[in-house]
C-alpha cells in the first residue's frame, strides 16, 4: 500500500469521503486540499458505465473548455505549401513535413500536439508505433487530421482537451490549475460533463456516469453529486 505524507494526510481530513459535493463546494475543497508548492494540475475522472470492447461505446473526442487548462500546448503542424503557411500564421510552434517526421523518427518530442493535414497522414503513419503508445498520433476524431489548420491550432491553444475512454471505461482528464477561481473549475467540469451526456451510446443500459470524482495533483478525490452536475448553470 502506497505510505501518504502528512500534508496528504491533514489535507485527506477535510474530506468527507462518504459524501457527494455540490460542483462549486468541491472545486474550492480541491483548491483548499492541494499540498503541493506548484501550482497543481486539476482533474476530473468520470466512471462510466462502458464497454470499450463495442465500437460504439469506446468514446474519444475533444473538446475546447471555456477557461483552458492552463497549459499552453506546443503544437506541430505537418504540412505543405498553403497549409504550411496557414499553419505559421496561425501560431503553430513547429511546421514541416517530411523533414519533420524524420526528426520525430530520430527521437525529437519537444511538442505536445501533432496536427496534419490528410494527404500527410501515410507518410506519419510509418511513426504509428512510436507516436501511438505516447497518445500522439493525430485522428480525425479529435480535429487533428483536417485541412483547417489554423482553426485546428487556434483552438488547441485555447485550451482544447482530447477524452478517451480507458480499459475499464473510465474518462481522465485535466480541467484547469488550482489558481484557477472555483467557478472557472466547475464551468470546465460541466462543459466536459455536458459533452459526455450528450456522447451517450444507445446501447447503455442502467446509469451512465456512475460516479465523479476530481482531484489535484497529489491531492486526495472529492466526489461530485451528479444531481448538482445536472442542474448546475453556468
Amino acid at each position: 500500500m502506497m505510505r501518504r505524507g502528512k500534508k496528504y494526510l491533514e489535507a485527506a481530513k477535510l474530506v468527507d469521503k462518504t459524501k457527494e459535493y455540490d460542483l462549486l463546494d468541491a472545486t474550492k475543497l480541491v483548491k483548499k486540499t492541494s499540498t503541493v508548492k506548484f501550482d497543481a494540475t486539476v482533474e476530473v475522472a468520470f466512471r462510466l458505465n462502458l464497454d470499450p470492447r463495442k465500437a460504439e461505446q469506446n468514446l474519444r473526442g475533444a473538446i475546447v473548455l471555456p477557461h483552458g487548462t492552463g497549459k499552453v500546448s506546443r503544437v506541430v503542424v505537418i504540412a505543405q505549401g498553403e497549409k504550411a503557411k496557414e499553419a505559421q500564421a496561425a501560431g503553430a510552434d513547429f511546421v514541416g513535413d517530411a523533414d519533420i517526421i524524420e526528426k520525430i523518427s530520430k527521437g525529437w518530442f519537444d511538442f505536445d500536439v501533432i496536427v496534419a493535414t490528410p494527404d500527410m497522414m501515410a507518410q506519419l503513419g510509418k511513426l504509428g508505433r512510436v507516436l501511438g503508445p505516447k497518445g500522439l498520433m493525430p485522428n480525425p476524431k479529435t480535429g487533428t487530421v483536417t485541412m483547417d489548420v489554423a482553426n485546428a491550432v487556434n483552438e488547441i491553444k485555447a485550451g482544447k482537451i482530447e477524452y478517451r475512454v480507458d480499459k475499464v471505461g473510465n474518462i481522465h482528464s485535466s480541467v484547469g490549475k488550482v489558481s484557477f477561481t472555483e467557478a472557472q473549475l466547475a464551468e470546465n467540469i460541466h462543459t466536459l460533463y455536458e459533452k459526455l451526456v450528450q456522447l451517450r451510446p444507445n446501447t447503455v443500459k442502467g446509469t451512465y456516469i456512475r460516479n465523479v470524482t476530481v482531484s489535484s495533483s497529489m491531492g486526495p478525490g472529492v466526489k461530485v453529486s451528479r444531481d448538482n452536475l445536472r442542474e448546475f448553470k453556468k
